[in-house]
């Protein structure tokens, strides 16, 4: 059995400072170097992917415990220090915040081809811009997302990183994915949400329980617009709780016609289909979602799919302030054990020489 958890996390203001940013990039390369050199490439994709290690992660190397900036700082800091060993490894970290999220599809086919990889890179940045869209709009929580890594190997495993911020009341909600996980990407297939903040309601597609509304959402889209417009007139279901009535008006019926076009010449034939339809976003998959509600007397899934470790401090100063001495003793003891390591092959003793090169620098 699969467990799956939910995160979320408060903003805080201020920046990383500069020289704290450089030591989580050292300590977190030499950590996940030791893991990779003990469990190999599949164990440390999985234990990026899991949503409690990676928290745990982040406090370990001093970042705030709670904050929406573990997921950004810790996110920048693996991608660093793991970037000139991106071909050693067999492994590579796509995205990040911002800008850099929007860069991945490119980054993904330079390392895609560099891995030999290039029967792989379509699907790979298809799978990238599927996720996205799945926790922007197929489940609709609040939070908008900001923050995007594209974790795969060589091996053609991939993990998938993303956050989003929810701008009323100032909280981010990471999003973890796991390839083996997310076998059926409409059926539960995060590996973890993690999030302070459980929704009363969201509207959640992107799970088994909203099977029957996705079929109906297909069936709608077959259908005359103009008989549809005329239905969504004379019917009326109970809906929600069961006070609350949903009649016509409750629908956004001018987004229709505009959902129709996108979709009028090329029907989608699946769920999957529908979501990458260029241009349509959350609006017009809960307007669907309410039409098809209405019509076919179904019901999409409303339960938030939503469900961590003190080593040096947080920058903030809580619970204490990072000891400087103490992270580098950190650091030190790490890399001693990466230079005594019995190295097994000629592809680890050359990635302990590069390792040991840029600790000089």
């Amino acid at each position: 059995m699969v467990k799956r958890y939910v995160v979320d996390l408060p903003l805080h203001g201020g920046k990383c400072p500069p020289w704290l940013f450089e030591k989580m990039v050292r300590l977190s390369r030499a950590i996940l170097l030791v893991i990779y050199k003990e469990f190999g490439r599949k164990e440390l994709l999985f234990r990026l992917s899991d949503p409690f290690w990676f928290q745990a992660f982040g406090c370990l190397l001093g970042f705030d415990w709670h904050s929406s900036g573990l997921t950004t700082t810790v996110g920048g800091a693996i991608k660093k220090g793991l970037e000139p060993y991106f071909k050693d490894l067999g492994i590579f970290i796509c995205g990040g915040k911002g800008n850099m999220a929007l860069h991945t599809p490119k980054e993904i086919e330079f390392w895609g081809e560099l891995a030999s990889l290039e029967r792989d890179v379509s699907q790979f940045v298809l799978l990238s811009r599927l996720i996205a869209k799945i926790d922007n709009s197929v489940l609709q929580d609040g939070f908008t997302l900001y923050f995007h890594l594209f974790i795969f190997t060589k091996d053609r495993d991939w993990a998938v990183i993303q956050q989003g911020m929810d701008e009323k009341n100032l909280y981010a909600r990471r999003y973890h994915w796991k390839a083996e996980v997310a076998k059926d990407f409409f059926s539960d297939p995060h590996k973890g949400i993690v999030s302070a903040i459980k929704r009363r309601e969201v509207l959640n597609l992107a799970t088994s329980r909203s099977q029957g509304v996705r079929n109906s959402i297909l069936d709608l889209l077959r259908e005359d617009l103009n008989k549809i417009l005329k239905e969504i007139k004379v019917m009326e279901r109970i809906f929600f709780k069961r006070e609350h009535s949903l009649s016509y008006k409750d629908i956004p019926c001018e987004l229709l016609p505009k959902i129709w076009e996108k979709t009028y010449e090329n029907p989608p034939k699946t769920f999957k289909d529908l979501v990458l339809t260029p241009g349509l976003g959350a609006k017009a998959l809960r307007a669907l979602t309410l039409t098809a509600e209405l019509i076919y007397n179904t019901k999409a899934c409303r339960l938030d799919p939503v469900h961590y470790s003190f080593a040096h401090g947080g920058k903030d100063g809580y619970p204490y302030k990072i000891n400087p001495k103490v992270y580098e003793n950190t650091i030190y003891q790490l890399e001693e054990i990466l230079n005594k390591a019995h190295i097994e092959t000629s592809e680890k003793a050359y990635l302990l020489k590069r390792l040991a090169k840029l600790w000089k620098e």
